[in-house]
Protein backbone atom coordinates (compact mmCIF):
# COMPACT_ATOMS: atom_id res chain seq x y z
CA UNK A 1 0.00 0.00 0.00
CA UNK A 2 1.11 3.53 -0.44
CA UNK A 3 1.66 5.67 2.05
CA UNK A 4 -1.08 7.71 2.87
CA UNK A 5 -1.14 10.75 5.85
CA UNK A 6 -3.82 12.57 6.89
CA UNK A 7 -4.32 15.76 9.17
CA UNK A 8 -7.11 16.53 11.38
CA UNK A 9 -8.26 19.57 12.54
CA UNK A 10 -10.63 20.86 14.65
CA UNK A 11 -12.57 23.88 13.63
CA UNK A 12 -12.01 25.81 16.71
CA UNK A 13 -10.13 28.86 15.32
CA UNK A 14 -7.78 30.36 13.38
CA UNK A 15 -4.46 28.29 11.69
CA UNK A 16 -1.86 27.71 13.93
CA UNK A 17 1.33 27.78 11.99
CA UNK A 18 2.31 24.88 14.44
CA UNK A 19 -0.89 23.28 13.16
CA UNK A 20 0.60 24.24 9.47
CA UNK A 21 3.84 22.59 9.99
CA UNK A 22 2.20 19.13 11.20
CA UNK A 23 0.42 20.07 8.40
CA UNK A 24 3.32 20.16 5.87
CA UNK A 25 5.49 16.91 7.25
CA UNK A 26 2.40 14.62 6.23
CA UNK A 27 1.76 16.51 3.15
CA UNK A 28 5.81 16.12 2.53
CA UNK A 29 5.38 12.48 3.48
CA UNK A 30 3.41 11.67 1.29
CA UNK A 31 4.22 13.32 -1.83
CA UNK A 32 7.58 12.23 -1.72
CA UNK A 33 6.56 8.85 -1.78
CA UNK A 34 3.87 9.17 -4.38
CA UNK A 35 1.16 8.80 -2.01
CA UNK A 36 -2.04 10.42 -0.98
CA UNK A 37 -2.83 13.22 1.54
CA UNK A 38 -6.22 13.23 3.43
CA UNK A 39 -7.62 16.13 4.79
CA UNK A 40 -10.41 15.61 7.64
CA UNK A 41 -12.46 17.91 10.15
CA UNK A 42 -12.56 16.48 13.56
CA UNK A 43 -15.47 18.45 14.62
CA UNK A 44 -17.13 15.75 17.09
CA UNK A 45 -16.94 18.59 19.94
CA UNK A 46 -20.14 21.02 18.46
CA UNK A 47 -19.52 23.09 21.80
CA UNK A 48 -16.30 23.81 20.76
CA UNK A 49 -16.75 24.62 16.66
CA UNK A 50 -16.15 28.06 15.21
CA UNK A 51 -18.01 29.12 12.32
CA UNK A 52 -15.84 29.59 9.40
CA UNK A 53 -13.27 27.93 10.83
CA UNK A 54 -13.45 25.11 8.47
CA UNK A 55 -13.07 27.85 5.36
CA UNK A 56 -9.72 29.49 7.51
CA UNK A 57 -8.35 26.18 7.65
CA UNK A 58 -8.96 25.25 3.48
CA UNK A 59 -8.51 28.64 2.07
CA UNK A 60 -4.57 28.51 4.50
CA UNK A 61 -4.05 24.92 2.47
CA UNK A 62 -4.93 26.09 -0.62
CA UNK A 63 -2.56 29.21 -0.24
CA UNK A 64 -0.03 27.22 0.76
CA UNK A 65 -0.31 25.14 -2.36
CA UNK A 66 -0.49 22.03 -0.08
CA UNK A 67 -3.25 20.32 -1.91
CA UNK A 68 -5.21 17.37 -0.57
CA UNK A 69 -6.05 14.15 -2.11
CA UNK A 70 -9.75 13.45 -0.80
CA UNK A 71 -11.78 15.16 1.74
CA UNK A 72 -13.44 18.87 1.44
CA UNK A 73 -13.97 20.15 -1.59
CA UNK A 74 -12.50 17.07 -3.20
CA UNK A 75 -14.44 14.19 -1.74
CA UNK A 76 -12.58 10.71 -1.80
CA UNK A 77 -13.53 7.19 -1.62
CA UNK A 78 -13.97 7.19 2.14
CA UNK A 79 -16.46 10.21 2.54
CA UNK A 80 -17.75 11.94 4.67
CA UNK A 81 -14.51 13.37 5.58
CA UNK A 82 -16.33 15.32 8.61
CA UNK A 83 -16.57 13.63 11.65
CA UNK A 84 -19.76 15.24 12.86
CA UNK A 85 -21.08 13.27 9.53
CA UNK A 86 -19.31 9.87 10.42
CA UNK A 87 -22.01 8.85 13.24
CA UNK A 88 -23.24 5.69 11.63
CA UNK A 89 -19.83 4.48 11.52
CA UNK A 90 -18.78 4.94 15.34
CA UNK A 91 -21.94 3.60 16.71
CA UNK A 92 -20.89 0.40 14.45
CA UNK A 93 -18.01 0.16 15.93
CA UNK A 94 -19.08 1.16 19.43
CA UNK A 95 -21.31 -1.84 19.15
CA UNK A 96 -18.78 -4.17 18.26
CA UNK A 97 -16.66 -3.46 21.39
CA UNK A 98 -19.55 -4.06 23.44
CA UNK A 99 -20.45 -7.28 21.89
CA UNK A 100 -16.95 -8.09 22.20
CA UNK A 101 -17.34 -7.27 25.51
CA UNK A 102 -13.95 -4.49 25.84
CA UNK A 103 -16.99 -1.71 26.07
CA UNK A 104 -19.54 -1.24 29.10
CA UNK A 105 -21.69 0.98 29.86
CA UNK A 106 -21.03 3.17 32.47
CA UNK A 107 -23.82 4.84 34.56
CA UNK A 108 -21.97 6.68 37.57
CA UNK A 109 -22.41 10.38 37.26
CA UNK A 110 -20.20 13.13 38.00
CA UNK A 111 -20.44 12.81 42.01
CA UNK A 112 -19.56 9.11 42.45
CA UNK A 113 -16.97 9.73 40.43
CA UNK A 114 -15.48 12.46 42.61
CA UNK A 115 -16.49 10.46 45.44
CA UNK A 116 -14.21 8.19 44.35
CA UNK A 117 -11.27 10.34 43.29
CA UNK A 118 -11.47 12.04 46.73
CA UNK A 119 -11.55 8.85 48.08
CA UNK A 120 -8.12 7.81 45.83
CA UNK A 121 -6.29 11.51 47.39
CA UNK A 122 -7.36 10.37 50.87
CA UNK A 123 -5.39 6.77 50.11
CA UNK A 124 -2.39 9.13 48.52
CA UNK A 125 -2.77 6.92 45.68
CA UNK A 126 -3.19 8.03 41.64
CA UNK A 127 -7.00 8.07 40.86
CA UNK A 128 -7.49 5.64 37.62
CA UNK A 129 -11.20 5.33 36.50
CA UNK A 130 -12.04 1.05 37.15
CA UNK A 131 -15.38 0.83 36.26
CA UNK A 132 -17.95 -1.71 38.60
CA UNK A 133 -19.87 -4.73 36.39
CA UNK A 134 -23.35 -3.94 37.00
CA UNK A 135 -26.25 -7.34 37.99
CA UNK A 136 -28.73 -7.30 34.83
CA UNK A 137 -31.08 -5.82 37.92
CA UNK A 138 -28.79 -2.91 38.20
CA UNK A 139 -28.59 -2.19 34.53
CA UNK A 140 -32.41 -2.67 34.19
CA UNK A 141 -33.05 -0.15 37.47
CA UNK A 142 -31.09 2.41 35.98
CA UNK A 143 -32.55 2.06 32.68
CA UNK A 144 -35.96 1.95 34.36
CA UNK A 145 -35.28 5.55 36.00
CA UNK A 146 -33.62 6.94 32.64
CA UNK A 147 -30.20 7.21 33.85
CA UNK A 148 -27.99 7.96 31.17
CA UNK A 149 -24.60 6.04 30.06
CA UNK A 150 -21.09 6.63 28.73
CA UNK A 151 -19.56 3.64 26.97
CA UNK A 152 -16.33 3.07 28.34
CA UNK A 153 -13.48 0.90 27.07
CA UNK A 154 -12.30 -1.66 29.94
CA UNK A 155 -8.37 -1.53 30.11
CA UNK A 156 -6.87 -4.64 30.54
CA UNK A 157 -4.59 -4.65 33.39
CA UNK A 158 -1.12 -5.88 33.97
CA UNK A 159 0.05 -4.96 30.08
CA UNK A 160 3.00 -3.19 28.71
CA UNK A 161 1.85 -0.99 25.78
CA UNK A 162 5.60 -0.20 23.71
CA UNK A 163 4.92 2.52 20.82
CA UNK A 164 7.91 2.55 18.34
CA UNK A 165 7.33 6.19 17.88
CA UNK A 166 9.10 7.37 14.17
CA UNK A 167 10.29 11.04 15.80
CA UNK A 168 10.56 9.99 19.46
CA UNK A 169 12.07 6.33 19.26
CA UNK A 170 10.01 3.80 21.63
CA UNK A 171 7.91 4.72 24.34
CA UNK A 172 6.34 2.52 27.28
CA UNK A 173 3.40 2.81 28.93
CA UNK A 174 1.82 0.48 31.70
CA UNK A 175 -1.69 -0.04 31.39
CA UNK A 176 -2.31 -0.02 35.39
CA UNK A 177 -1.58 3.25 34.73
CA UNK A 178 -4.17 4.12 32.46
CA UNK A 179 -8.06 4.37 33.36
CA UNK A 180 -11.14 2.97 31.46
CA UNK A 181 -11.64 5.52 28.97
CA UNK A 182 -15.29 7.00 27.92
CA UNK A 183 -15.38 6.13 23.74
CA UNK A 184 -18.61 7.49 23.56
CA UNK A 185 -20.19 10.14 25.97
CA UNK A 186 -24.03 9.53 27.45
CA UNK A 187 -25.13 12.12 24.20
CA UNK A 188 -23.89 9.68 21.94
CA UNK A 189 -21.16 11.56 20.31
CA UNK A 190 -17.97 9.91 20.12
CA UNK A 191 -14.59 11.04 22.16
CA UNK A 192 -11.64 12.36 19.79
CA UNK A 193 -9.78 8.87 21.27
CA UNK A 194 -12.38 6.36 19.78
CA UNK A 195 -13.43 8.12 16.64
CA UNK A 196 -9.81 8.82 15.22
CA UNK A 197 -9.26 5.26 15.32
CA UNK A 198 -12.37 4.44 13.37
CA UNK A 199 -11.23 7.09 10.61
CA UNK A 200 -7.84 6.35 10.54
CA UNK A 201 -8.83 2.37 10.03
CA UNK A 202 -11.28 3.37 7.20
CA UNK A 203 -9.36 5.74 5.46
CA UNK A 204 -6.40 3.17 5.28
CA UNK A 205 -3.97 5.87 6.93
CA UNK A 206 -0.62 4.22 6.79
CA UNK A 207 1.21 7.00 8.94
CA UNK A 208 -0.27 9.41 11.51
CA UNK A 209 2.04 12.24 12.16
CA UNK A 210 0.70 14.84 14.33
CA UNK A 211 1.69 17.05 17.16
CA UNK A 212 3.16 15.44 20.49
CA UNK A 213 0.39 16.61 22.83
CA UNK A 214 -1.67 13.03 21.09
CA UNK A 215 1.33 11.63 22.40
CA UNK A 216 -0.38 10.15 25.48
CA UNK A 217 -3.58 9.22 23.66
CA UNK A 218 -1.82 7.06 21.52
CA UNK A 219 -1.82 4.38 24.32
CA UNK A 220 -5.26 4.38 24.94
CA UNK A 221 -5.78 4.08 21.25
CA UNK A 222 -3.70 1.55 20.24
CA UNK A 223 -5.64 -0.78 22.79
CA UNK A 224 -9.09 0.09 20.29
CA UNK A 225 -6.95 -0.75 17.27
CA UNK A 226 -6.12 -3.95 19.17
CA UNK A 227 -9.62 -4.64 19.99
CA UNK A 228 -11.35 -4.11 16.56
CA UNK A 229 -8.70 -5.84 15.17
CA UNK A 230 -7.46 -2.96 13.09
CA UNK A 231 -3.69 -2.81 11.99
CA UNK A 232 -1.44 -0.03 13.17
CA UNK A 233 -0.74 2.93 11.60
CA UNK A 234 3.27 4.41 11.83
CA UNK A 235 2.91 6.83 14.31
CA UNK A 236 5.45 9.91 14.79
CA UNK A 237 4.63 12.48 17.38
CA UNK A 238 6.06 16.29 16.26
CA UNK A 239 7.44 18.05 18.85
CA UNK A 240 5.64 21.50 19.78
CA UNK A 241 6.90 25.01 18.18
CA UNK A 242 7.98 27.14 20.92
CA UNK A 243 8.11 30.88 21.75
CA UNK A 244 11.06 32.73 20.05
CA UNK A 245 14.02 32.33 22.69
CA UNK A 246 12.39 29.66 24.85
CA UNK A 247 11.01 26.16 25.66
CA UNK A 248 7.11 27.32 26.20
CA UNK A 249 4.66 26.59 23.61
CA UNK A 250 4.16 29.05 20.72
CA UNK A 251 0.64 30.66 21.76
CA UNK A 252 -0.85 34.23 20.49
CA UNK A 253 0.81 36.15 23.57
CA UNK A 254 3.98 35.32 21.13
CA UNK A 255 2.92 37.84 18.65
CA UNK A 256 1.27 36.56 14.98
CA UNK A 257 0.72 32.72 15.31
CA UNK A 258 -2.16 32.11 12.81
CA UNK A 259 -1.37 31.44 9.02
CA UNK A 260 -3.89 34.20 7.78
CA UNK A 261 -1.93 36.98 9.85
CA UNK A 262 1.55 36.17 7.45
CA UNK A 263 -0.76 35.85 4.45
CA UNK A 264 -2.05 39.38 5.18
CA UNK A 265 0.86 40.96 5.75
CA UNK A 266 2.84 39.56 2.15
CA UNK A 267 4.75 36.55 3.02
CA UNK A 268 5.19 34.08 0.02
CA UNK A 269 4.17 30.75 0.33
CA UNK A 270 7.11 29.20 -0.74
CA UNK A 271 8.93 31.00 1.74
CA UNK A 272 6.43 29.73 4.55
CA UNK A 273 6.42 26.23 3.90
CA UNK A 274 10.70 26.82 3.69
CA UNK A 275 10.27 28.30 6.79
CA UNK A 276 8.23 25.58 8.43
CA UNK A 277 9.83 22.72 7.07
CA UNK A 278 13.14 23.79 8.95
CA UNK A 279 11.41 24.15 12.17
CA UNK A 280 12.31 21.02 13.50
CA UNK A 281 13.74 19.50 10.28
CA UNK A 282 17.07 19.68 9.03
CA UNK A 283 18.59 18.04 6.00
CA UNK A 284 22.20 18.73 6.54
CA UNK A 285 24.17 21.63 8.49
CA UNK A 286 24.33 24.27 6.25
CA UNK A 287 21.17 24.61 3.88
CA UNK A 288 18.78 26.94 4.75
CA UNK A 289 17.06 27.88 1.23
CA UNK A 290 14.40 24.66 0.05
CA UNK A 291 11.93 24.74 -3.17
CA UNK A 292 9.08 23.05 -2.67
CA UNK A 293 10.68 20.56 -4.86
CA UNK A 294 13.19 20.17 -2.66
CA UNK A 295 11.25 19.52 0.51
CA UNK A 296 9.33 16.69 -1.28
CA UNK A 297 12.69 15.00 -2.63
CA UNK A 298 14.88 15.06 0.51
CA UNK A 299 11.99 15.20 3.39
CA UNK A 300 12.29 12.33 6.01
CA UNK A 301 11.08 11.79 9.31
CA UNK A 302 13.98 10.38 10.73
CA UNK A 303 15.99 13.71 10.53
CA UNK A 304 12.82 15.63 12.33
CA UNK A 305 14.23 16.51 15.72
CA UNK A 306 12.90 15.10 18.97
CA UNK A 307 13.00 18.20 20.74
CA UNK A 308 10.84 21.44 19.96
CA UNK A 309 12.41 24.34 17.96
CA UNK A 310 11.51 27.68 18.43
CA UNK A 311 9.42 30.16 16.44
CA UNK A 312 12.02 32.37 15.09
CA UNK A 313 10.83 35.78 13.23
CA UNK A 314 13.67 36.79 12.23
CA UNK A 315 14.54 33.52 10.41
CA UNK A 316 10.53 33.85 8.43
CA UNK A 317 11.58 37.17 7.14
CA UNK A 318 15.40 36.85 5.78
CA UNK A 319 14.24 34.16 3.90
CA UNK A 320 11.08 35.61 2.83
CA UNK A 321 13.88 38.62 1.92
CA UNK A 322 15.82 35.48 -0.43
CA UNK A 323 12.31 34.48 -1.89
CA UNK A 324 11.44 37.90 -2.94
CA UNK A 325 14.99 38.34 -4.85
CA UNK A 326 13.91 35.29 -7.31
CA UNK A 327 10.83 37.25 -8.43
CA UNK A 328 10.51 39.60 -11.48
CA UNK A 329 9.41 43.28 -11.02
CA UNK A 330 6.61 42.46 -12.73
CA UNK A 331 5.64 39.80 -10.21
CA UNK A 332 5.85 42.35 -7.37
CA UNK A 333 3.62 44.34 -9.03
CA UNK A 334 0.99 42.11 -9.35
CA UNK A 335 1.46 41.19 -5.63
CA UNK A 336 2.02 44.42 -4.17
CA UNK A 337 -0.78 46.37 -6.42
CA UNK A 338 -4.20 45.20 -4.37
CA UNK A 339 -2.25 46.70 -1.21
CA UNK A 340 -1.83 50.11 -2.62
CA UNK A 341 -5.37 49.66 -3.90
CA UNK A 342 -6.59 48.80 -0.52
CA UNK A 343 -4.07 50.87 1.67
CA UNK A 344 -6.41 51.77 4.17
CA UNK A 345 -8.35 48.81 4.54
CA UNK A 346 -4.90 47.67 5.46
CA UNK A 347 -4.04 50.00 7.87
CA UNK A 348 -7.27 49.77 9.73
CA UNK A 349 -6.39 45.80 9.73
CA UNK A 350 -2.93 46.15 11.48
CA UNK A 351 -4.01 48.74 13.59
CA UNK A 352 -6.97 46.13 15.02
CA UNK A 353 -4.40 43.21 15.41
CA UNK A 354 -2.29 45.33 17.94
CA UNK A 355 -5.10 45.56 20.55
CA UNK A 356 -5.01 42.83 23.41
CA UNK A 357 -8.58 40.92 22.14
CA UNK A 358 -7.67 41.01 18.63
CA UNK A 359 -8.88 37.52 17.20
CA UNK A 360 -7.88 36.06 13.60
CA UNK A 361 -10.05 37.50 11.21
CA UNK A 362 -8.87 35.46 8.03
CA UNK A 363 -7.13 36.51 5.09
CA UNK A 364 -8.35 40.13 4.15
CA UNK A 365 -11.05 40.41 1.35
CA UNK A 366 -8.89 42.36 -0.89
CA UNK A 367 -6.19 39.33 -1.32
CA UNK A 368 -9.05 36.91 -1.89
CA UNK A 369 -10.57 38.33 -4.93
CA UNK A 370 -8.21 39.71 -8.11
CA UNK A 371 -8.76 43.67 -8.80
CA UNK A 372 -9.50 44.15 -12.76
CA UNK A 373 -8.06 47.86 -12.09
CA UNK A 374 -4.59 48.57 -13.50
CA UNK A 375 -1.96 49.15 -11.04
CA UNK A 376 -1.12 52.48 -10.68
CA UNK A 377 1.80 53.93 -13.13
CA UNK A 378 4.43 54.45 -10.85
CA UNK A 379 4.57 51.34 -8.93
CA UNK A 380 6.92 49.64 -10.98
CA UNK A 381 9.57 52.43 -10.03
CA UNK A 382 8.66 52.73 -6.16
CA UNK A 383 9.79 48.62 -6.15
CA UNK A 384 12.65 49.29 -7.96
CA UNK A 385 13.81 52.18 -5.53
CA UNK A 386 12.86 50.51 -2.23
CA UNK A 387 15.33 47.29 -3.91
CA UNK A 388 15.68 44.69 -1.47
CA UNK A 389 14.20 46.72 1.44
CA UNK A 390 11.11 45.47 -0.12
CA UNK A 391 10.98 41.89 2.13
CA UNK A 392 7.00 41.54 2.43
CA UNK A 393 4.42 43.08 -0.08
CA UNK A 394 2.94 45.05 2.71
CA UNK A 395 5.96 46.94 2.61
CA UNK A 396 5.02 48.94 -0.16
CA UNK A 397 2.29 50.44 1.88
CA UNK A 398 5.11 50.74 5.53
CA UNK A 399 7.87 51.83 3.55
CA UNK A 400 6.29 53.68 0.38
CA UNK A 401 2.42 55.11 1.06
CA UNK A 402 3.90 57.95 0.68
CA UNK A 403 4.34 57.69 -3.37
CA UNK A 404 0.29 57.01 -3.68
CA UNK A 405 -1.00 59.60 -1.48
CA UNK A 406 -1.68 63.56 -2.55
CA UNK A 407 -0.84 64.93 0.75
CA UNK A 408 2.51 64.26 2.85
CA UNK A 409 2.03 62.53 6.31
CA UNK A 410 4.84 63.44 8.50
CA UNK A 411 6.38 61.75 11.26
CA UNK A 412 6.78 64.06 14.26
CA UNK A 413 10.14 62.58 15.25
CA UNK A 414 11.44 63.13 11.78
CA UNK A 415 10.23 66.74 11.79
CA UNK A 416 11.48 67.39 15.14
CA UNK A 417 14.93 65.94 14.43
CA UNK A 418 15.06 67.30 10.59
CA UNK A 419 12.96 69.88 9.65
CA UNK A 420 13.20 72.19 13.02
CA UNK A 421 16.26 73.14 12.78
CA UNK A 422 18.08 77.09 11.99
CA UNK A 423 18.36 77.69 7.90
CA UNK A 424 15.36 74.78 6.95
CA UNK A 425 12.70 77.10 5.88
CA UNK A 426 15.48 79.30 3.64
CA UNK A 427 16.53 75.60 1.61
CA UNK A 428 13.55 74.31 1.51
CA UNK A 429 12.07 77.70 -0.18
CA UNK A 430 14.93 78.33 -2.46
CA UNK A 431 14.79 74.33 -3.38
CA UNK A 432 10.89 74.98 -4.38
CA UNK A 433 12.06 77.72 -6.73
CA UNK A 434 14.95 75.87 -8.40
CA UNK A 435 12.36 72.84 -8.55
CA UNK A 436 9.51 75.12 -10.46
CA UNK A 437 12.21 75.42 -13.36
CA UNK A 438 14.64 72.65 -13.24
CA UNK A 439 14.11 70.30 -16.61
CA UNK A 440 13.99 67.18 -16.85
CA UNK A 441 12.81 66.66 -13.99
CA UNK A 442 14.27 63.41 -13.21
CA UNK A 443 17.73 61.70 -11.23
CA UNK A 444 20.44 63.33 -12.49
CA UNK A 445 19.45 66.77 -13.27
CA UNK A 446 17.52 67.07 -9.84
CA UNK A 447 20.85 65.67 -8.30
CA UNK A 448 22.91 68.14 -9.97
CA UNK A 449 20.63 70.98 -8.86
CA UNK A 450 20.83 69.92 -5.24
CA UNK A 451 24.24 69.71 -5.18
CA UNK A 452 24.89 72.79 -6.99
CA UNK A 453 22.41 74.66 -4.54
CA UNK A 454 24.24 73.90 -1.44
CA UNK A 455 27.75 74.22 -3.01
CA UNK A 456 26.68 77.66 -4.28
CA UNK A 457 25.19 78.78 -0.25
CA UNK A 458 27.95 76.58 1.58
CA UNK A 459 25.24 75.08 3.02
CA UNK A 460 25.79 71.55 4.71
CA UNK A 461 24.59 68.68 1.84
CA UNK A 462 23.35 66.31 5.04
CA UNK A 463 21.34 69.51 6.25
CA UNK A 464 19.68 69.61 2.81
CA UNK A 465 19.25 66.21 1.59
CA UNK A 466 17.37 65.60 5.24
CA UNK A 467 15.35 68.27 4.94
CA UNK A 468 13.97 68.01 1.50
CA UNK A 469 13.41 64.59 2.21
CA UNK A 470 11.46 64.87 5.24
CA UNK A 471 9.68 67.92 3.64
CA UNK A 472 8.38 65.62 0.33
CA UNK A 473 8.34 61.95 1.94
CA UNK A 474 7.56 62.55 5.51
CA UNK A 475 9.97 60.17 6.55
CA UNK A 476 13.68 60.57 7.68
CA UNK A 477 14.37 57.12 5.96
CA UNK A 478 13.60 55.36 3.04
CA UNK A 479 14.89 55.00 -1.21
CA UNK A 480 17.22 57.22 -2.65
CA UNK A 481 16.33 61.00 -2.44
CA UNK A 482 16.35 61.86 -6.24
CA UNK A 483 14.46 58.66 -7.01
CA UNK A 484 11.64 59.81 -4.52
CA UNK A 485 11.35 62.93 -5.79
CA UNK A 486 11.41 61.87 -9.58
CA UNK A 487 8.52 59.28 -8.99
CA UNK A 488 6.48 61.89 -6.83
CA UNK A 489 6.97 64.30 -10.13
CA UNK A 490 7.42 67.87 -10.23
CA UNK A 491 3.91 68.83 -8.68
CA UNK A 492 3.20 66.71 -5.73
CA UNK A 493 6.91 67.64 -4.89
CA UNK A 494 6.43 70.91 -4.93
CA UNK A 495 2.92 70.94 -3.21
CA UNK A 496 4.32 69.23 -0.31
CA UNK A 497 6.98 71.31 0.14
CA UNK A 498 4.23 73.96 0.33
CA UNK A 499 2.81 71.50 2.87
CA UNK A 500 6.06 71.75 4.99
CA UNK A 501 6.45 75.13 4.70
CA UNK A 502 3.40 76.01 6.58
CA UNK A 503 3.80 73.60 8.77
CA UNK A 504 7.40 75.19 10.15
CA UNK A 505 5.14 78.77 9.81
CA UNK A 506 3.26 77.71 13.32
CA UNK A 507 4.16 77.28 16.21
CA UNK A 508 5.79 73.32 17.32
Amino acid sequence: MSVRTRFAPSPTGFLHIGGVRTALFNWLLSRRDGGQFILRIDDTDQQRHVEDAVGLILEGFEWMGMDWDEGPKVGGPHAPYYQSKRGDRYKEAADALVASGHVYRDYSNEAERAADKKEAEYQKRAFRFRGKVNSEEEIAAYDAEGRTYALRFRVPLGRALILQDAIKGPVEQRTDELGDFVIVRPDGSPLYNFASVVDDADMQITHVVRAEEHLANTFSQLLVFEALGYPLPTFAHVPYVAAPGSKKKLSKRDGAVGLDEFINEGYLPVAMMNYLAKIGWSYDASTEVFSRADLIEKFSLDKVNSSPASHDPDKLFWLQGEWMKTLTIEEKVEKTAPYVANMQAWIDWNSRRKLPDFRSEGVLPFLKTPSTEPPPPQLAAVIEALGDRLKTFCDIIKLGSYFFTEDVHFDPDAVKKRLRKEGVVEILTSLRKIFVEVEPFDVPTLEAAVHTYAEQTSSHMGLVVNALRVATTGQAVGPGLYDCLAILGRDRSLKRIDQALVMLSQPS
